[in-house]
């Protein structure tokens, strides 16, 4: 009987043991970076069909390639918003990022033109005005005119009418550095490796992008319309290679944002570079150490501060953060003096400059940092 109470109280440390065990795998799990690809289009929408080529098919598979090689690699979990052709609202696919509580979100599609335009490009959602060429997100977020109740479901959303777009939340601006990251390292990817033509990273108004809690992209891999192109991304081949320069972006990306984990910005002297101009005190609209400036660029190159390298803006300075540099213009602890400055640092072709705000020498929320000013 005492041997039998032995073996028993045995067994159970070897079970507790073991789900321990288990637990920690979980955990490990549970610390993957976890990347949401999206498969534009799919089921009854069939996306653009230049030269008879199809996008749904194209997307997918790459799709399905990315994927592919993210999951050999141990701190990478995938999530797909489909895995075959089966229609998926477009509402539904950040909303499968967000309940993932993903770190990155791709959405991959091919492009298409009247004329024999060709190349890839990469979008990223455009925050702050509304862009005059329309006509990309425009075919993208044209999908819910195939979905049942896409009034409902979209709120009174319309693809077709700039006003409409006023109406999409601000949710991405959070993420902006790091989606213009991720943009520039898979187009970089693309344009150096394959050759393909450069049509640079963009913003742009896409449904799929704005409701993203996490850095978020759109890749367009290229034209079908254009018929040297389309029947490249048709093949196996270019496929292939498509879906290996996103994942190395990707890869690539995730180094990146390992480097600089925590996330804020802490200013050394060795880092910034600052121009003569001083910093704005004039305004009667200040507390303390809070200073809002303009961000206009980023770039894995540290340029010099003077204004033939920044369309004549004065009063540059750059704050290096991991392996990229940032530039802003401008520094005053005065709200409307910096959106003042925003105004012309677009006037100067910055049109995707933003206000950020620093305290103590470290990046701060604007929201907090306008609260603070506030009280």
């Amino acid at each position: 009987m005492k041997t039998h109470k032995v073996l028993l109280f045995v067994s159970f440390i070897i079970v507790l043991t073991f789900s321990s065990f288990i637990k920690s795998d979980e955990d490990l799990n549970d610390n993957k970076f976890i990347v949401v690809l999206d498969a534009g289009h799919g089921g009854r929408d069939p996306g653009n069909l230049g030269n008879g080529f199809k996008e749904k098919n194209i997307a997918l598979s790459i799709v399905l390639k990315i994927g592919a090689i993210l999951e050999k690699m141990p701190d990478f979990k995938v999530i797909y918003t489909r895995k075959k052709d089966v229609a998926v609202d477009l509402y539904k696919r950040p909303e499968i990022a967000n309940k993932a509580d993903a770190d990155l979100f791709v959405s991959v599609h091919c492009d298409s033109h009247t004329s024999q335009a060709y190349g890839a490009g990469t979008f990223v959602m455009a925050v702050k005005k509304i862009p005059q060429n329309l006509s990309v997100a425009k075919k993208e977020n044209e999908v819910i005119f195939l979905e049942d109740d896409y009034e409902k479901k979209y709120g009174g959303f319309n693809p077709n009418s700039p006003e409409s777009l006023l109406g999409l939340s601000l949710i991405q601006e959070e993420y902006l550095d790091r989606s213009i990251l991720i943009a520039s390292l898979i187009q970089k990817k693309i344009i150096t490796n394959l050759k393909r033509k450069d049509r640079k990273v963009k913003q742009d108004v896409f449904w799929v992008l704005h409701n993203t809690y996490m850095p978020s992209v759109l890749v367009e891999t290229g034209f079908l319309t254009n018929k040297k192109e389309g029947t490249y991304l048709n093949s196996k081949k270019g496929q292939t290679e498509m879906a290996r320069q996103i994942a190395n972006g990707i890869i690539e990306y995730k180094k990146v944002i390992d480097q600089n984990v925590n996330d804020e910005i802490f200013v050394k002297d060795d880092d910034v570079v600052l121009t003569d101009t001083p910093v704005d005190t004039t305004s009667t609209n200040t507390l303390n150490d809070v200073i809002f400036k303009v961000q206009i660029a980023a770039s894995s190159q540290a340029l010099e501060t003077k204004p033939y390298n920044f369309n004549g803006l004065q009063s540059i300075s750059r704050l290096k953060e991991g392996a990229f540099y940032k530039y802003y213009y401008g520094a005053t602890p005065n709200y409307d003096k910096v959106k003042q400055l925003e105004e012309e640092a677009s006037k100067k072709g910055y049109t995707s400059g933003f206000i950020v705000a620093f305290k103590g020498g470290k990046k701060i929320a604007l929201i907090d940092a306008l609260k603070t000013t506030a009280n």
